[in-house]
């Protein structure tokens, strides 16, 4: 264990698995106190019981980051737990593919609602008590390379997280003179459980991969590292920003 985060205490929404556990195990192998939060009680006792196996102090709370009392009660009970909150790393995301003619508006709904919804209301949870201290602290936002570029029939997917960019950057700005850093991490396509159904059809696998200069998935632990360097000292003058990680997919 590393210790550029040592007293820092990191929350991690849909931390039960895939993205959010491997960002919320790299942040506690640098230092970090772990809260990890997601609908699923059964997926953040396995994480928590990994961290701890790990020498990680982490601490679980079910959250649906759509409700705003939930998001509300995560930082509340995260700082009664912990005695602060220093870094919030707002993951929860859900995708659909699917032609727009085809998309209801419960969809709609449920992916804009949890995907730019749910950043919202983390950030002003976790923004609320930075300020409130005396301000400092980090926010990162997880985007995804859909912002950047178009995909067919990721509509309201695509639309959420270009949401997330263009929040990420205005917010940077809002909070940069309470010495609060706000970025964005966009990640490329990951091998994930979210994206294990997709990737099962050969078709659709072989085609994404042509449109990827590496010629590959990436994988959770090399997104990782990006959201410690976010969370940490490295990153103090970096503020609004958007950290493409997709094997030249984007520039393609």
């Amino acid at each position: 264990m590393s210790d550029s985060l040592q007293g820092k205490v990191a929350v991690v929404t849909g931390g039960g698995r895939g993205l959010g556990k491997a960002f919320a195990l790299a942040l506690g192998a640098e230092g970090a106190r772990v809260a990890v939060a997601s609908r699923k009680r059964a997926d953040l006792d396995a994480v928590v019981d990994e961290a701890r196996s790990l020498g990680i102090e982490a601490w679980a709370r079910p959250t649906d980051v759509t409700d705003e009392a939930s998001v509300d009660g995560l930082i509340t009970e995260s700082v009664d737990h912990f005695g602060q909150v220093d870094i919030m790393v707002n993951n929860s995301g859900v995708i659909l593919t699917r032609p727009l003619v085809d998309l209801t508006l419960e969809e709609w709904d449920s992916i804009v609602d949890t995907n730019l919804r749910g950043v919202f209301l983390g950030c002003r949870a976790a923004g609320r008590h930075f300020i409130a201290r005396g301000g400092g602290g980090k926010v990162i936002n997880i985007a995804s390379n859909y912002a950047l570029k178009g995909y067919p029939w990721h509509a309201a997917y695509s639309a959420s997280k270009a949401g997330v960019v263009g929040f990420t950057r205005s917010l940077a700005v809002e909070w940069a003179r309470h010495d609060i850093q706000v970025n964005a991490l966009a990640p490329g396509y990951t091998e994930t459980d979210m994206s294990a159904a997709a990737m099962a059809n050969e078709e659709f696998n072989d085609r994404i991969l042509r449109t990827i200069p590496a010629r590959r998935m990436g994988r959770p632990d090399e997104m990782a590292p990006w959201v410690v360097l976010l969370a940490g000292p490295a990153s103090n003058f970096m503020t609004g920003e958007v950290v493409t990680v997709d094997g030249g997919q984007t520039v393609f």
